[in-house]
């Protein structure tokens, strides 16, 4: 057996070795107090070199007492010595993961415990306004990539005890943190395990972005309507903590996760709690009849103008027959092309260069709709009902909701194309028993109405004034309203 004095020596050979051809790892001898010899190591592109020469110096100015080895253990493990909190660890691949996430591990000569000090510094943006969920009134903050930052800027809003953070790992090879953060007292019993549950269950090589946690975090995968939704709002995040909801952050991405969620949830948007309730209440319906008009407006009109001429006035079907006097398509393939063309150019303006993507997109569409009903290939009318259904589909509030209705669209469609309306009312019928039967996390997807709690009801159609509501909400709280 070799003696102990190695002990040091061999841990840092050993720590060395499972970090070996990484150019950034700095070893570094010095002399604590004078007199101890100890190792610094650390990785240098991920530590704060300031901290670090400040410990440094701490570690080397010399002491009126004579210093041994374990007095300067012990000086270290009080907090008498350096400035960072400093944690002992005899696992070595502990101390490598450490290293990993920015800490620095100093090694004693003749001992085998590994301090690690905590001297991290990431590079991040600064705090901006949000892109995706802007709003007139209200906070114009956004989260960012550092886990860190987002957590500030929630404790920034939720100043009380009762808000519970839980940290997790996640991804073999990322490590990448992942923060359960909640309200204690207003959760459903039962509602925080399910979710550990499910985050411990993940098995994944790395995460690199949100949504890799949302797909394993929802109770049917393979259903087309969202069961989680993203913000990159801290109130937003903050609202739904207060309602009894359950956030998840994860760091490296500046959106966050918060479940359970309901069909009603996703059509709120966070500007309708800062405006005066009358004003909110119009436009949720005005929102609601768009989102009909996004998913049903195309078929209806393929099924209608196919199979039940005579629901149209005569004046109007008039003009739609001479419009599509010399189309050589029927209705239905007429649409299915306007459809993917509009969807084309959706996708085109979002990859294409910012300062053009937004003029080039707008443009295409006009250019190509005059160009193709000049042309005789579709009518003037189609192009109208998918101008309509593409701007309308743009007021739902959470773009992955609206994903799902742009994708339903078209099985809608065909259905309308095949059996009229006929067909359009039984694809409706099938997406609304596929709703009333999905649930986010043990929540039912379409409360308040089905099951009916009409407590509910006084934010979900309509918002109430702030002297009828409370923060926390019946549907996910154990609070009642």
């Amino acid at each position: 057996m070799k003696p102990s004095n190695d002990a040091s020596a061999e841990a840092s050979i050993r720590i060395q070795q499972a970090l070996r051809e990484c150019a950034d790892v700095v070893v570094q001898s010095v002399h604590a107090c004078g007199t101890i010899s100890c190792t610094w190591i650390y990785i240098s592109s991920i530590v704060d070199h300031q901290v670090l020469q400040s410990e440094i110096f701490a570690l080397l100015r010399p002491r009126p007492e004579p210093v041994t080895s374990e007095r300067l253990f012990s000086l270290l493990c009080e907090g008498s010595l350096l400035s960072s909190p400093v944690t002992v660890t005899e696992d070595e691949s502990a101390a490598v993961q450490a290293l990993l996430h920015g800490s620095a591990v100093l090694l004693i000569h003749g001992r085998r415990e590994l301090c690690l000090v905590p001297i991290k510094k990431y590079t991040s943006r600064a705090v901006t306004e949000p892109k995706n969920e802007n709003v007139i009134v209200g906070p114009q903050e956004a989260f960012i990539e550092n886990l860190d930052a987002n957590l500030s800027l929630l404790r920034h809003i939720i100043k009380h005890p009762s808000l519970k953070i839980e940290r997790h790992i996640v991804g073999e090879y990322t490590q990448t943190a992942v923060c359960i953060v909640y309200i204690e007292g207003l959760l459903k019993p039962g509602l925080l395990e399910h979710m550990r549950e499910k985050l411990n269950g993940i098995k994944l090589d790395g995460i690199l972005g949100i949504n890799y946690l949302a797909e394993h975090l929802e109770s049917a995968p393979y259903s087309p309507f969202p069961q989680i939704q993203f913000t990159e709002r801290p109130d937003t995040l903050a609202a739904a903590l207060l309602e009894g909801r359950i956030g998840v952050i994860a760091d490296g991405t500046p959106l966050t996760l918060v479940a359970p969620v309901t069909f009603f949830s996703l059509m709120q948007s966070a500007e309708d709690y800062f405006q005066r309730y009358f004003a909110a209440t119009w436009i949720r319906w005005i929102r609601y009849f768009f989102t009909v008009i996004s998913f049903l407006l195309p078929s209806t009109y393929v099924a209608v103008t196919t199979f039940h001429p005579e629901m149209i006035p005569s004046n109007l079907l008039t003009t739609i027959a001479a419009s599509r006097e010399n189309i050589p398509f029927p209705a239905l393939v007429e649409a299915l092309m306007m459809e993917i063309a509009f969807e084309g150019l959706r996708e085109a303006g979002i990859r294409i260069p910012r300062p053009i993507g937004q003029t080039v997109s707008i443009i295409g569409a006009i250019v190509i709709g005059q160009a193709a009903v000049q042309a005789g290939i579709v009518s003037a009318p189609m192009v109208i009902v998918v101008s309509m259904t593409g701007i309308a589909s743009f007021i739902i509030p959470h773009f992955e909701l609206g994903l799902s209705f742009r994708l339903l669209r078209f099985p809608i469609m065909l259905l309308g194309g095949a059996l009229g309306l006929f067909g359009v009312i039984i694809g409706v019928f099938l997406i609304y028993w596929h709703l009333v039967t999905l649930r986010s996390l043990g929540v039912p997807y379409m409360q308040p109405f089905a099951p009916l709690v009409f407590s509910q009801w006084k934010d979900a159609m309509v918002r109430a004034p702030w002297t009828r509501l409370k923060n926390s909400s019946a549907g996910y709280s154990k609070k009642q309203r």
